[in-house]
C-alpha cells in the first residue's frame, strides 16, 4: 500500500492522496492507512478524517517535523501488506417510505420508469458503504446506490428538509441528521437518529461502516420514534461489512 502521496495542508496537518476517484478499493485503502497509523500509536498525530480518496492527517510540529512524519507513514505503510480496513459495522435502520415521510418517491417512481414498491425494493437492497462523512455532523456520503434509481435534486433547495429524512441526489443516497437546508428527492425518514449529542458517541456510525435500510410501517416508525426519544433506543447492527 505505497501507491499515494503526501501534501502539506498548512503547519500541522497534511493529506495522503491516493487514486482520484471514488471507488471502494481506493476508499479501502484509506481506512486501512488509518487503521495502521491508529495501531501504530505514532506520537504527534492528533487526528485523522478520511475522504473518498484520501486521509488528512493532523498532527503536533512540535512533537513530530512534516518530513519525519511523512517518512514515518510511508515506513508503515511499506512494512504492512493490508489492504483493506479494521472491522466493520453495518447498521439497519428503520425507513417509513413514502407519505408524509417521503414526498418525491412518486417522482423517482416516475423518473425510473418503476414502482414505488420497486423503489422500495431497491432502495433497500444494497448495504451501502459509507465512503466519509461530512456536510453535516452524522452526514453519510454513500455508495452502492441501485443506478436506475439515480434522480436529478431539486432545481429549488427546500429550506427545511426534516431531521432523518432519507433522499436521492444525483447518482448518491443519504440521510439528513438534524433539520437543514437541502435539494435531494425526499423518498422516507427515520426516526433513527445519526447524529445526537446525549450519547457518549454522538454519531452513530464512522466512515467505512455501512448502513442497511429496512423498511417499517408507520406503526413501528412510531414505537421507534417514542424509544428515541425516551433514549433507551439502541440502533442494531451486524458485525462486518463485506455487503450483499
Amino acid at each position: 500500500m505505497t501507491d499515494f502521496r503526501t501534501r502539506p495542508v498548512g503547519d500541522s496537518a497534511l493529506t495522503v492522496e491516493f487514486e482520484k476517484k471514488i471507488d471502494p478499493e481506493v476508499n479501502a485503502m484509506v481506512h486501512a492507512l488509518r487503521a495502521l497509523l491508529v495501531e501504530e500509536c505514532v506520537p504527534g498525530i492528533t487526528d485523522m478524517i478520511p475522504t473518498f480518496c484520501s486521509l488528512l492527517i493532523c498532527y503536533d510540529p512540535g512533537t513530530i517535523r512534516y518530513n519525519d512524519l511523512c517518512r514515518e507513514i510511508r515506513r508503515i505503510s511499506e512494512s504492512s501488506s493490508r489492504k483493506t480496513a479494521a472491522p466493520s459495522k453495518t447498521f439497519l435502520i428503520s425507513v417509513c417510505y413514502g407519505g408524509e415521510y417521503g414526498e418525491d418517491l412518486s417522482y423517482v417512481a416516475e423518473h425510473a420508469g418503476i414502482s414505488e414498491r420497486e423503489v422500495i425494493r431497491r432502495h433497500s437492497a444494497p448495504d451501502y458503504l459509507i465512503y466519509m462523512l461530512g456536510f453535516l455532523p452524522g452526514f453519510s456520503y454513500l455508495g452502492g446506490m441501485d443506478p436506475i434509481l439515480e434522480t436529478p435534486r431539486l432545481s429549488q433547495p427546500r429550506q427545511r428538509i426534516p431531521a432523518g429524512s432519507v433522499g436521492i441526489g444525483g447518482n448518491q443516497t443519504g440521510l439528513y441528521p438534524m433539520d437543514s437546508p437541502g435539494g435531494w428527492r425526499l423518498i422516507g425518514r427515520t426516526p433513527v437518529r445519526p447524529y445526537d449529542p446525549r450519547r457518549s458517541e454522538p454519531i452513530l456510525y464512522r466512515a467505512g461502516d455501512r448502513i442497511r435500510f429496512v423498511p417499517v410501517g408507520e406503526e413501528e416508525y412510531r414505537e421507534i420514534e417514542e424509544a428515541v426519544t425516551a433514549g433507551v433506543y439502541e440502533c442494531p447492527y451486524l458485525e462486518g461489512g463485506s455487503g450483499r
